[in-house]
Protein backbone atom coordinates (compact mmCIF):
# COMPACT_ATOMS: atom_id res chain seq x y z
CA UNK A 1 0.00 0.00 0.00
CA UNK A 2 1.53 3.29 -1.10
CA UNK A 3 1.32 6.17 1.37
CA UNK A 4 2.10 9.81 0.79
CA UNK A 5 2.76 11.74 3.99
CA UNK A 6 2.30 15.50 3.92
CA UNK A 7 3.40 16.88 7.28
CA UNK A 8 6.24 18.55 9.07
CA UNK A 9 6.18 15.56 11.43
CA UNK A 10 8.27 12.47 10.83
CA UNK A 11 5.51 9.87 10.84
CA UNK A 12 6.31 6.34 11.83
CA UNK A 13 4.86 4.53 14.80
CA UNK A 14 4.49 7.77 16.74
CA UNK A 15 1.10 7.95 18.45
CA UNK A 16 -0.91 10.92 17.17
CA UNK A 17 -2.27 11.43 20.69
CA UNK A 18 1.21 12.57 21.75
CA UNK A 19 2.17 14.31 18.51
CA UNK A 20 3.11 17.97 18.69
CA UNK A 21 1.80 18.60 15.18
CA UNK A 22 -1.15 17.36 13.17
CA UNK A 23 -0.66 14.50 10.74
CA UNK A 24 -1.97 14.53 7.16
CA UNK A 25 -1.79 11.31 5.16
CA UNK A 26 -2.82 10.60 1.58
CA UNK A 27 -2.65 7.21 -0.07
CA UNK A 28 -4.09 4.70 -2.50
CA UNK A 29 -6.02 1.53 -1.70
CA UNK A 30 -5.55 -1.72 -3.65
CA UNK A 31 -8.87 -0.98 -5.43
CA UNK A 32 -7.39 2.21 -6.86
CA UNK A 33 -9.41 4.50 -4.60
CA UNK A 34 -7.46 7.30 -2.98
CA UNK A 35 -7.89 8.27 0.64
CA UNK A 36 -7.09 11.17 2.93
CA UNK A 37 -6.57 11.16 6.70
CA UNK A 38 -6.13 14.04 9.12
CA UNK A 39 -5.23 13.41 12.75
CA UNK A 40 -4.95 16.47 14.99
CA UNK A 41 -2.48 16.95 17.77
CA UNK A 42 -4.14 15.66 20.95
CA UNK A 43 -6.48 13.34 19.05
CA UNK A 44 -9.57 12.61 21.16
CA UNK A 45 -9.55 8.96 19.98
CA UNK A 46 -12.72 9.36 17.90
CA UNK A 47 -12.44 8.86 14.15
CA UNK A 48 -15.06 10.12 11.70
CA UNK A 49 -15.30 8.20 8.41
CA UNK A 50 -16.83 10.60 5.86
CA UNK A 51 -18.67 9.35 2.74
CA UNK A 52 -19.01 11.90 -0.03
CA UNK A 53 -21.90 12.39 -2.45
CA UNK A 54 -22.53 11.43 -6.06
CA UNK A 55 -19.74 12.10 -8.55
CA UNK A 56 -20.85 11.78 -12.20
CA UNK A 57 -18.64 9.84 -14.57
CA UNK A 58 -15.86 12.02 -15.90
CA UNK A 59 -15.96 14.54 -13.04
CA UNK A 60 -12.99 15.07 -10.68
CA UNK A 61 -13.11 12.56 -7.83
CA UNK A 62 -10.70 13.46 -5.05
CA UNK A 63 -10.74 11.76 -1.67
CA UNK A 64 -12.67 13.80 0.90
CA UNK A 65 -12.95 13.54 4.67
CA UNK A 66 -15.47 16.32 5.44
CA UNK A 67 -18.35 18.13 3.71
CA UNK A 68 -16.41 21.40 3.47
CA UNK A 69 -13.36 23.16 4.80
CA UNK A 70 -15.15 25.04 7.58
CA UNK A 71 -16.61 21.86 9.05
CA UNK A 72 -13.30 20.08 8.59
CA UNK A 73 -11.42 22.79 10.49
CA UNK A 74 -14.02 22.89 13.25
CA UNK A 75 -13.80 19.15 13.84
CA UNK A 76 -10.01 19.01 13.78
CA UNK A 77 -9.90 21.87 16.28
CA UNK A 78 -12.13 19.75 18.54
CA UNK A 79 -9.77 16.78 18.36
CA UNK A 80 -11.50 14.47 15.86
CA UNK A 81 -9.56 12.39 13.35
CA UNK A 82 -11.09 12.67 9.88
CA UNK A 83 -10.78 10.06 7.13
CA UNK A 84 -12.46 9.24 3.83
CA UNK A 85 -11.89 7.80 0.38
CA UNK A 86 -12.69 8.82 -3.19
CA UNK A 87 -14.29 5.42 -3.94
CA UNK A 88 -12.58 3.55 -6.75
CA UNK A 89 -15.02 4.65 -9.45
CA UNK A 90 -17.68 7.26 -10.15
CA UNK A 91 -21.40 7.12 -10.91
CA UNK A 92 -23.74 4.75 -9.04
CA UNK A 93 -20.78 3.32 -7.20
CA UNK A 94 -22.33 1.69 -4.11
CA UNK A 95 -20.78 -1.68 -5.01
CA UNK A 96 -17.34 -0.13 -4.59
CA UNK A 97 -18.00 2.63 -2.07
CA UNK A 98 -18.80 0.50 0.99
CA UNK A 99 -15.73 -1.77 0.77
CA UNK A 100 -13.47 1.19 -0.09
CA UNK A 101 -14.67 3.05 3.00
CA UNK A 102 -14.08 0.02 5.21
CA UNK A 103 -10.64 -0.43 3.66
CA UNK A 104 -9.89 3.20 4.49
CA UNK A 105 -10.84 2.53 8.10
CA UNK A 106 -8.57 -0.53 8.10
CA UNK A 107 -5.68 1.56 6.76
CA UNK A 108 -6.26 4.12 9.51
CA UNK A 109 -6.24 1.46 12.24
CA UNK A 110 -3.09 -0.11 10.80
CA UNK A 111 -1.30 3.22 10.96
CA UNK A 112 -2.69 4.91 14.06
CA UNK A 113 -4.17 2.13 16.16
CA UNK A 114 -7.73 1.41 17.16
CA UNK A 115 -9.90 4.41 18.00
CA UNK A 116 -12.10 4.50 21.06
CA UNK A 117 -15.09 5.44 18.88
CA UNK A 118 -15.70 5.05 15.16
CA UNK A 119 -18.48 7.11 13.63
CA UNK A 120 -19.62 6.94 10.02
CA UNK A 121 -21.09 10.06 8.47
CA UNK A 122 -21.85 11.34 4.99
CA UNK A 123 -23.90 13.59 2.75
CA UNK A 124 -26.31 12.83 -0.13
CA UNK A 125 -25.23 9.56 -1.76
CA UNK A 126 -22.70 9.46 1.07
CA UNK A 127 -25.60 9.46 3.52
CA UNK A 128 -26.80 6.35 1.72
CA UNK A 129 -23.31 4.84 1.97
CA UNK A 130 -23.26 5.70 5.67
CA UNK A 131 -26.57 3.94 6.27
CA UNK A 132 -25.34 0.91 4.35
CA UNK A 133 -22.17 0.80 6.44
CA UNK A 134 -24.06 0.85 9.73
CA UNK A 135 -26.53 -1.77 8.51
CA UNK A 136 -23.94 -4.14 7.05
CA UNK A 137 -20.71 -3.81 9.07
CA UNK A 138 -20.07 -4.32 12.76
CA UNK A 139 -17.38 -1.65 12.80
CA UNK A 140 -19.24 1.46 13.88
CA UNK A 141 -20.33 2.93 17.19
CA UNK A 142 -22.71 5.38 15.54
CA UNK A 143 -23.65 7.04 12.25
CA UNK A 144 -24.89 10.40 10.96
CA UNK A 145 -26.59 10.35 7.55
CA UNK A 146 -27.14 13.87 6.19
CA UNK A 147 -29.50 14.55 3.24
CA UNK A 148 -29.13 10.86 2.41
CA UNK A 149 -31.03 8.60 0.03
CA UNK A 150 -32.68 6.81 2.93
CA UNK A 151 -35.31 5.28 0.65
CA UNK A 152 -32.71 2.94 -0.89
CA UNK A 153 -31.67 2.39 -4.48
CA UNK A 154 -34.73 0.64 -5.88
CA UNK A 155 -37.13 3.18 -4.41
CA UNK A 156 -34.93 6.06 -5.55
CA UNK A 157 -34.88 5.07 -9.20
CA UNK A 158 -38.55 4.07 -9.19
CA UNK A 159 -39.60 7.46 -7.89
CA UNK A 160 -37.19 9.26 -10.20
CA UNK A 161 -39.00 7.57 -13.09
CA UNK A 162 -42.42 8.93 -12.08
CA UNK A 163 -41.99 12.68 -12.81
CA UNK A 164 -40.14 11.99 -16.06
CA UNK A 165 -42.91 9.61 -17.15
CA UNK A 166 -45.52 12.30 -16.39
CA UNK A 167 -43.58 14.97 -18.29
CA UNK A 168 -43.29 12.81 -21.39
CA UNK A 169 -46.93 11.70 -21.24
CA UNK A 170 -48.57 15.06 -20.50
CA UNK A 171 -46.16 17.72 -21.79
CA UNK A 172 -44.62 15.88 -24.74
CA UNK A 173 -47.46 13.65 -26.06
CA UNK A 174 -46.27 11.52 -28.93
CA UNK A 175 -42.63 11.69 -27.81
CA UNK A 176 -40.62 8.51 -28.15
CA UNK A 177 -37.79 9.73 -25.93
CA UNK A 178 -36.55 6.67 -24.00
CA UNK A 179 -36.82 6.83 -20.23
CA UNK A 180 -35.02 3.56 -19.43
CA UNK A 181 -32.67 1.11 -21.15
CA UNK A 182 -30.44 4.00 -22.15
CA UNK A 183 -27.48 2.59 -24.09
CA UNK A 184 -25.14 5.58 -23.75
CA UNK A 185 -24.87 9.14 -22.52
CA UNK A 186 -25.60 10.59 -25.94
CA UNK A 187 -29.01 8.90 -25.95
CA UNK A 188 -29.71 9.95 -22.37
CA UNK A 189 -28.76 13.57 -22.98
CA UNK A 190 -30.81 13.77 -26.18
CA UNK A 191 -33.87 12.46 -24.33
CA UNK A 192 -33.23 14.92 -21.49
CA UNK A 193 -33.00 17.82 -23.95
CA UNK A 194 -36.32 16.86 -25.55
CA UNK A 195 -38.18 16.60 -22.26
CA UNK A 196 -36.58 19.78 -20.90
CA UNK A 197 -37.78 21.65 -23.98
CA UNK A 198 -41.30 20.35 -23.32
CA UNK A 199 -41.06 21.55 -19.71
CA UNK A 200 -39.89 24.96 -20.87
CA UNK A 201 -42.74 25.25 -23.36
CA UNK A 202 -45.24 24.24 -20.69
CA UNK A 203 -44.48 27.37 -18.69
CA UNK A 204 -46.27 29.51 -21.29
CA UNK A 205 -49.76 28.19 -20.47
CA UNK A 206 -51.80 27.70 -17.32
CA UNK A 207 -52.42 24.06 -18.25
CA UNK A 208 -48.71 23.47 -18.83
CA UNK A 209 -47.91 24.90 -15.41
CA UNK A 210 -50.58 22.72 -13.79
CA UNK A 211 -49.14 19.64 -15.49
CA UNK A 212 -45.67 20.61 -14.34
CA UNK A 213 -46.95 20.78 -10.77
CA UNK A 214 -48.49 17.32 -11.18
CA UNK A 215 -45.14 15.92 -12.31
CA UNK A 216 -43.49 17.60 -9.32
CA UNK A 217 -46.11 16.16 -6.96
CA UNK A 218 -45.29 12.60 -8.03
CA UNK A 219 -41.75 13.22 -6.79
CA UNK A 220 -42.84 15.38 -3.80
CA UNK A 221 -40.75 18.33 -4.98
CA UNK A 222 -41.40 21.05 -2.38
CA UNK A 223 -42.44 24.66 -2.90
CA UNK A 224 -39.16 26.02 -1.50
CA UNK A 225 -36.32 24.41 -3.43
CA UNK A 226 -33.29 26.71 -3.09
CA UNK A 227 -31.87 28.26 0.06
CA UNK A 228 -31.00 31.53 -1.71
CA UNK A 229 -34.61 32.04 -2.84
CA UNK A 230 -37.31 33.37 -0.50
CA UNK A 231 -39.76 30.79 0.75
CA UNK A 232 -43.09 31.09 -1.13
CA UNK A 233 -45.96 32.32 1.00
CA UNK A 234 -48.66 29.76 1.82
CA UNK A 235 -51.04 29.59 -1.13
CA UNK A 236 -48.56 31.22 -3.56
CA UNK A 237 -48.90 28.32 -5.97
CA UNK A 238 -47.48 30.16 -8.97
CA UNK A 239 -44.16 30.84 -7.23
CA UNK A 240 -44.11 27.29 -5.89
CA UNK A 241 -44.72 25.91 -9.39
CA UNK A 242 -41.96 28.09 -10.83
CA UNK A 243 -39.52 26.74 -8.26
CA UNK A 244 -40.63 23.18 -8.99
CA UNK A 245 -40.27 23.71 -12.73
CA UNK A 246 -36.66 24.82 -12.28
CA UNK A 247 -36.02 21.82 -10.01
CA UNK A 248 -37.65 19.45 -12.51
CA UNK A 249 -35.17 20.52 -15.17
CA UNK A 250 -32.50 19.04 -12.91
CA UNK A 251 -34.66 16.01 -12.16
CA UNK A 252 -34.92 15.26 -15.89
CA UNK A 253 -31.14 15.39 -16.21
CA UNK A 254 -30.57 13.17 -13.18
CA UNK A 255 -33.41 10.86 -14.20
CA UNK A 256 -31.82 10.20 -17.58
CA UNK A 257 -28.08 10.96 -17.53
CA UNK A 258 -27.39 9.56 -14.05
CA UNK A 259 -29.85 6.75 -14.70
CA UNK A 260 -27.80 5.67 -17.69
CA UNK A 261 -24.74 5.44 -15.44
CA UNK A 262 -26.72 3.40 -12.90
CA UNK A 263 -28.10 1.07 -15.57
CA UNK A 264 -24.55 0.36 -16.69
CA UNK A 265 -23.72 -0.80 -13.15
CA UNK A 266 -26.98 -2.74 -12.79
CA UNK A 267 -26.80 -4.38 -16.21
CA UNK A 268 -30.25 -3.17 -17.28
CA UNK A 269 -33.32 -1.20 -16.24
CA UNK A 270 -34.00 -1.39 -12.51
CA UNK A 271 -37.25 0.62 -12.46
CA UNK A 272 -40.91 0.00 -13.18
CA UNK A 273 -44.28 1.67 -13.01
CA UNK A 274 -46.42 -1.32 -13.89
CA UNK A 275 -49.28 -1.45 -11.43
CA UNK A 276 -48.60 2.04 -10.07
CA UNK A 277 -51.70 4.11 -9.28
CA UNK A 278 -50.75 7.74 -9.91
CA UNK A 279 -54.09 8.96 -8.60
CA UNK A 280 -53.32 7.35 -5.26
CA UNK A 281 -49.78 8.74 -5.31
CA UNK A 282 -51.11 12.25 -5.86
CA UNK A 283 -53.55 11.84 -2.99
CA UNK A 284 -50.59 11.14 -0.68
CA UNK A 285 -48.36 13.89 -2.09
CA UNK A 286 -47.23 16.80 0.06
CA UNK A 287 -48.22 19.29 -2.67
CA UNK A 288 -51.58 17.83 -3.74
CA UNK A 289 -53.47 21.04 -2.81
CA UNK A 290 -51.21 23.07 -5.09
CA UNK A 291 -51.86 20.74 -8.02
CA UNK A 292 -55.60 20.88 -7.52
CA UNK A 293 -55.55 24.70 -7.29
CA UNK A 294 -53.50 25.11 -10.48
CA UNK A 295 -55.73 22.75 -12.45
CA UNK A 296 -58.77 24.68 -11.23
CA UNK A 297 -57.13 27.97 -12.21
CA UNK A 298 -56.42 26.56 -15.67
CA UNK A 299 -60.02 25.37 -16.03
CA UNK A 300 -58.64 21.91 -16.82
CA UNK A 301 -59.55 18.41 -15.68
CA UNK A 302 -57.07 16.85 -13.29
CA UNK A 303 -58.98 13.56 -13.41
CA UNK A 304 -58.64 13.49 -17.20
CA UNK A 305 -54.85 13.88 -16.99
CA UNK A 306 -54.66 11.20 -14.31
CA UNK A 307 -56.67 8.94 -16.63
CA UNK A 308 -54.17 9.70 -19.40
CA UNK A 309 -51.33 8.66 -17.11
CA UNK A 310 -53.22 5.50 -16.17
CA UNK A 311 -53.72 4.57 -19.82
CA UNK A 312 -50.16 5.31 -20.98
CA UNK A 313 -47.96 2.28 -21.78
CA UNK A 314 -46.08 1.26 -18.66
CA UNK A 315 -42.45 0.32 -18.06
CA UNK A 316 -41.26 -3.02 -16.68
CA UNK A 317 -37.97 -3.69 -14.92
CA UNK A 318 -35.26 -6.26 -15.52
CA UNK A 319 -35.34 -8.51 -12.44
CA UNK A 320 -31.58 -8.99 -12.50
CA UNK A 321 -31.05 -5.22 -12.47
CA UNK A 322 -33.52 -4.89 -9.58
CA UNK A 323 -31.60 -7.57 -7.68
CA UNK A 324 -28.41 -5.59 -8.25
CA UNK A 325 -30.04 -2.48 -6.76
CA UNK A 326 -31.28 -4.48 -3.79
CA UNK A 327 -27.67 -5.40 -3.11
CA UNK A 328 -26.29 -1.98 -4.05
CA UNK A 329 -28.09 -0.57 -2.16
CA UNK A 330 -31.43 -1.09 -0.43
CA UNK A 331 -32.06 -1.11 3.29
CA UNK A 332 -33.47 -3.40 5.93
CA UNK A 333 -34.34 -0.83 8.59
CA UNK A 334 -31.95 -2.62 10.95
CA UNK A 335 -29.04 -0.31 11.79
CA UNK A 336 -26.45 -2.04 13.94
CA UNK A 337 -25.55 1.12 15.85
CA UNK A 338 -27.25 4.41 16.74
CA UNK A 339 -28.16 6.32 13.58
CA UNK A 340 -29.10 10.00 13.41
CA UNK A 341 -30.39 11.45 10.14
CA UNK A 342 -30.86 15.12 9.25
CA UNK A 343 -32.60 16.51 6.17
CA UNK A 344 -33.78 19.86 4.84
CA UNK A 345 -37.51 20.19 4.25
CA UNK A 346 -36.97 21.94 0.89
CA UNK A 347 -34.79 19.32 -0.79
CA UNK A 348 -35.83 18.89 -4.44
CA UNK A 349 -33.11 16.41 -5.41
CA UNK A 350 -33.70 13.99 -2.51
CA UNK A 351 -37.14 14.96 -1.18
CA UNK A 352 -37.52 14.85 2.59
CA UNK A 353 -40.09 12.02 2.37
CA UNK A 354 -37.16 9.61 1.97
CA UNK A 355 -36.72 9.90 5.71
CA UNK A 356 -40.27 8.66 6.23
CA UNK A 357 -39.46 5.63 4.08
CA UNK A 358 -36.53 4.71 6.32
CA UNK A 359 -38.40 5.44 9.54
CA UNK A 360 -41.21 3.16 8.40
CA UNK A 361 -38.69 0.41 7.62
CA UNK A 362 -37.09 0.81 11.04
CA UNK A 363 -40.51 0.65 12.67
CA UNK A 364 -41.35 -2.56 10.81
CA UNK A 365 -38.04 -4.04 11.97
CA UNK A 366 -38.69 -3.04 15.59
CA UNK A 367 -35.50 -0.97 15.78
CA UNK A 368 -36.89 2.45 16.70
CA UNK A 369 -34.52 2.86 19.65
CA UNK A 370 -31.58 2.97 17.25
CA UNK A 371 -32.91 5.82 15.09
CA UNK A 372 -33.44 9.54 15.57
CA UNK A 373 -34.36 11.97 12.78
CA UNK A 374 -34.12 15.76 12.72
CA UNK A 375 -35.22 18.28 10.11
CA UNK A 376 -34.03 21.71 9.02
CA UNK A 377 -36.45 24.24 7.55
CA UNK A 378 -34.56 25.40 4.48
CA UNK A 379 -34.67 25.04 0.72
CA UNK A 380 -32.01 23.10 -1.16
CA UNK A 381 -30.09 19.84 -1.01
CA UNK A 382 -27.63 19.44 1.87
CA UNK A 383 -27.82 23.18 2.67
CA UNK A 384 -26.98 22.79 6.34
CA UNK A 385 -25.10 25.38 8.33
CA UNK A 386 -21.81 24.40 9.91
CA UNK A 387 -23.49 24.64 13.31
CA UNK A 388 -26.34 22.34 12.30
CA UNK A 389 -23.90 19.63 11.23
CA UNK A 390 -21.68 20.03 14.28
CA UNK A 391 -24.70 19.96 16.59
CA UNK A 392 -25.93 16.73 15.02
CA UNK A 393 -22.51 15.12 15.41
CA UNK A 394 -22.33 16.23 19.02
CA UNK A 395 -25.74 14.71 19.77
CA UNK A 396 -24.74 11.44 18.12
CA UNK A 397 -21.48 11.30 20.04
CA UNK A 398 -23.39 11.83 23.31
CA UNK A 399 -25.57 8.85 22.38
CA UNK A 400 -22.47 6.76 21.69
CA UNK A 401 -20.80 7.80 24.93
CA UNK A 402 -23.79 7.67 27.29
CA UNK A 403 -25.79 4.80 25.82
CA UNK A 404 -28.96 6.90 25.59
CA UNK A 405 -30.16 9.57 23.23
CA UNK A 406 -29.83 13.19 24.36
CA UNK A 407 -32.51 15.70 23.47
CA UNK A 408 -32.56 15.81 19.65
CA UNK A 409 -35.53 18.16 19.44
CA UNK A 410 -35.25 21.36 17.40
CA UNK A 411 -34.71 23.69 20.34
CA UNK A 412 -31.83 21.65 21.75
CA UNK A 413 -30.18 21.25 18.35
CA UNK A 414 -30.56 24.93 17.47
CA UNK A 415 -29.09 25.99 20.81
CA UNK A 416 -26.15 23.64 20.28
CA UNK A 417 -25.71 24.90 16.72
CA UNK A 418 -25.61 28.50 17.95
CA UNK A 419 -22.95 27.66 20.54
CA UNK A 420 -20.84 25.87 17.94
CA UNK A 421 -21.43 28.35 15.12
CA UNK A 422 -22.35 31.70 16.67
CA UNK A 423 -24.30 34.03 14.44
CA UNK A 424 -25.46 31.39 11.99
CA UNK A 425 -29.11 31.13 11.04
CA UNK A 426 -29.92 27.67 12.32
CA UNK A 427 -33.33 26.23 11.53
CA UNK A 428 -34.09 22.84 13.05
CA UNK A 429 -37.86 22.44 13.44
CA UNK A 430 -40.45 19.89 14.49
CA UNK A 431 -41.53 18.10 11.33
CA UNK A 432 -43.05 14.85 10.13
CA UNK A 433 -42.64 14.05 6.42
CA UNK A 434 -45.50 12.85 4.28
CA UNK A 435 -45.36 9.18 3.20
CA UNK A 436 -42.78 8.29 0.58
CA UNK A 437 -44.61 7.66 -2.71
CA UNK A 438 -42.75 4.56 -3.90
CA UNK A 439 -41.35 2.61 -0.92
CA UNK A 440 -39.33 -0.55 -1.36
CA UNK A 441 -37.85 -2.31 1.64
CA UNK A 442 -35.52 -5.27 1.55
CA UNK A 443 -37.20 -8.05 3.54
CA UNK A 444 -34.28 -10.38 4.20
CA UNK A 445 -31.17 -8.67 5.59
CA UNK A 446 -27.79 -9.68 4.15
CA UNK A 447 -25.25 -11.16 6.56
CA UNK A 448 -23.38 -8.52 8.58
CA UNK A 449 -19.62 -8.20 8.09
Amino acid sequence: MKLLVVSTLVVGLLSPATAADPVHVEGTLPSGATYVMDVPAGWNRTVLLYSHGYTPDGAPNPARNAPDEEVRTGLLDRGYALIGSSYAETGWVLERALPDQVATLDAFVDRFGSPRETIAWGTSLGGMVTTGLVERYDRFDGALAMCGLQQGGVANWNNTLDPVFAIRTLLAPGSTAPLVDLPDQATALAAAAELTAALDAGQSTALGRARTALAAALHNIPAWTEAQLPEPAPGDHETAQRNQYLALRGTVYVGLSWRQEAETWAGGNMSWNTGVDYTRMLARSSIRAEVEALYARAGASLSADLATLAAAPRISADRHAVAYLVRNLSFTGRPGAPLLTIHTTGDALVPVQVQRAYADAVHEAGRERWLRQAFVHRGGHCTFTTGEMLAALRALRERVRDGRWPDTGPRALNEAAERLDPGGTHAYLAYRPAPYPRPFDLVDPPPRN
